[in-house]
């Protein structure tokens, strides 16, 4: 059987592990944005294995530079089109993933979006520097076992919350803002669409698990993903011209983040150790707290307002026992 894939932008070959959210993703985005589209990768996952050389899966231009200045370099195109008459029906589209966009990068994404680049930033969010070793970022999620941030006798992980690197971009007052996930990878399309129908800075992450960092099934890529949400644990949305627009909620109710963390090896220790318990409860209030700002306090499972409650008990105990 043959396969045709002159109309790929990203064609077989590239050299991705079993079950990346994160190729999954690159290659929705780029089919839907179209060979009329130049990209910038920063360093990271993707870039090694697109373009292994002397190959590369890109049927469109591309371009990578350093690990902090893909938006810069997206910038740049976006300027050498526009002077030479060239941007009409053209895309530029910036890439990086979380470490490369929310620490490395903040300040060339910053300057294109506060300067109105006309220029659409993808983040392909997989919660950690995957491609140098699994060291933590500024988007590793509460508990999760990094290499920099190992869970063991001193520490359950990562302890410092996930940064809002949506609602940061959004204060720049850009046209659109999304927020995806390969779970919900029929959804990616439309939002891609959607992003480059408007003229200026446009922002998407996308929620893209690391079978390898997060020690996971790759099997279970797209389930586990939809998890994230289906929990609370990673909201979407859009921010559209500065309205807020939330996924819909899950068909089925809200679950226990149990149902999300225990698949992953990267949390494991939360159900082995002693206190782990407690720790669950914190994460648990915390998708509580995600619901409860996007689809109202009606919406909270009551679960999810018992841990809340548990969670400040805790916390009011910690300090009590700090100050004596």
């Amino acid at each position: 059987m043959e396969f045709d894939y002159r109309d790929r932008v990203l064609v077989p070959g590239y050299t991705s592990c079993l079950g990346c959210g994160e190729a999954m993703a690159m290659r929705i985005v780029a089919q839907a944005a179209g060979k009329n589209t130049i990209f910038t990768s920063c360093t990271g996952c993707s870039e090694i294995f697109t373009s292994r050389y002397p190959t590369s899966s890109w049927a469109a231009p591309w371009i990578h530079s350093l690990f902090e200045n893909s938006a810069a370099v997206a910038s740049g195109v976006y300027y050498a089109l526009k002077h030479r008459g060239k941007l009409e029906g053209v895309n530029v589209i910036g890439t990086g993933g979380d470490g490369g966009t929310a620490d490395i990068g903040i300040g060339c994404l910053s300057g294109a979006l506060e300067r109105g680049d006309d220029i659409l930033y993808c983040c392909w969010d997989n919660e950690a520097y995957m491609n140098t070793g699994i060291q933590r970022s500024s988007l590793t999620p509460f508990y999760a076992a990094t290499t920099t941030s190992p869970a063991g006798k001193a520490s359950w992980g990562n302890d410092r919350p996930k940064k809002d690197i949506p609602a940061i971009v959004a204060a720049h007052n850009i046209p659109y803002v999304g927020v995806g996930s390969c779970g919900y990878y029929r959804e990616l399309p439309r939002m891609v669409k959607k992003a480059l129908s408007y003229r200026g800075p446009k922002y998407l992450q996308i929620h893209s698990v690391c079978p390898a960092g997060w020690r996971s099934d790759p099997s279970q890529t797209a389930v586990i993903a939809r998890l994230a949400f289906e929990t609370g644990c990673y909201p979407l949305y859009e921010i559209i011209e500065g309205e807020t627009k939330p996924h819909k909620p899950p068909k089925e109710g809200w679950k226990h983040v149990e149902e999300y963390l225990k698949p992953q090896g990267r949390f494991r220790h939360l159900f082995r150790a002693e206190g782990g318990e407690g720790q669950i409860v914190r994460i648990q209030a915390l998708a509580g707290a995600n619901i409860r700002k996007f689809y109202g306090d009606d919406a909270v499972p009551d679960f999810a307002k018992e841990a809340e409650k548990k969670a400040e008990e805790m916390a009011e105990e910690q300090e009590a026992e700090a100050t004596a």
